[in-house]
């Protein structure tokens, strides 16, 4: 089980950067950072791909990635040049997250004034905002012609220093959006289901079969991928002791999840914990 946290972009650096190389220090797996322009109206809330940029020079071992970007307001084309340039920049120590987007307009939807999206809309251009960023990483000129997205001759070289590109991490849940992680993850993630809130465990147990049929369907073997428990989102006591960390921990790595994903405790909100117990289970999972 490797053990990753999720790093709050609130605060000004340099005071960030020390939550970053603490988090290195820790030896979590990877830090990785929402991609917003705001969250929950929650400001300030500083760029991801900025942080991670920054938090990549001051690192040298921790795996860094966002969780997730979405089509909500980026485009592929500079998407992918400005995810290729940290992949550089870290020596090759960074993943994609990769998520539909939300509906929420205190958080980013809709924020470039082009309507709501549809459900059905939405899972379109997440399938071929993805399909085309894996094009713009893995080529050296690509022209693309789709429903939602565009893109002329858009010069690449040299690529990304991992091949034959960066991983995707893919947060999907629906049967269209996990043919999409079926095709192209390396990772898939999930925070359980609201339907399920009373039963997270049932719910994901639910979420991996799903998983495997569309793995199936696009003739992928399921454990290939990586599979991230996104913690926080349920009413379990994931950071009440060590102790009931490694209980929980076992319980989902039974269903087949391989990565846990902690945030940063965070005073005064749901996210608040002992930072004892925190920094605990991080050293006990270094790496």
């Amino acid at each position: 089980m490797k053990v990753s946290t999720v790093m709050w972009p609130t605060e000004p650096w340099p005071e960030a950067g020390g939550l970053w190389r603490r988090a290195e220090e820790l030896g979590f797996h990877a830090a990785l950072v929402y991609d917003h322009i705001a969250w929950r109206g929650i400001t300030p809330w500083y760029d991801a791909y900025s942080t991670l940029s920054a938090a990549a020079g001051i690192t040298s071992r921790i795996r860094l990635g966002t969780l997730v970007t979405s089509p909500n307001f980026r485009h592929p084309v500079p998407t992918a040049h400005a995810a290729r340039t940290i992949d550089h920049i870290s020596g090759g120590r960074f993943t994609l997250g990769i998520g539909a987007g939300g509906m929420n307009r205190s958080s980013d939807a809709g924020i470039l004034g082009d309507g709501e999206w549809t459900a059905r809309e939405r899972a379109g251009r997440f399938a071929e905002w993805t399909d085309l960023m894996d094009a713009l990483l893995r080529g050296s000129e690509v022209t693309f012609d789709g429903t939602y997205y565009s893109a002329r001759e858009v010069l690449t070289s040299p690529g990304c220093v991992q091949r034959p590109r960066l991983p995707f991490a893919i947060a999907a849940t629906g049967p269209r959006g996990l043919r999409v992680a079926a095709r192209q993850a390396g990772m898939w993630v999930t925070t359980g289901s609201r339907e399920l809130r009373h039963d997270p465990q049932e719910a994901v147990r639910r979420q991996l079969e799903g998983l495997r049929e569309a793995c199936e369907a696009e003739g992928r073997d399921p454990g290939e991928l990586r599979r991230l428990f996104l913690t926080g989102f349920t009413e379990e006591p994931w950071l009440e002791s060590p102790e009931a960390f490694a209980d929980l921990a076992g319980r989902y790595a039974e269903l087949g999840i391989t990565d846990i994903g902690l945030h940063w405790p965070r005073p005064g909100t749901d996210w608040d914990a002992d930072m004892k117990v925190f920094e605990a289970v991080a050293s006990a999972h270094r790496g």
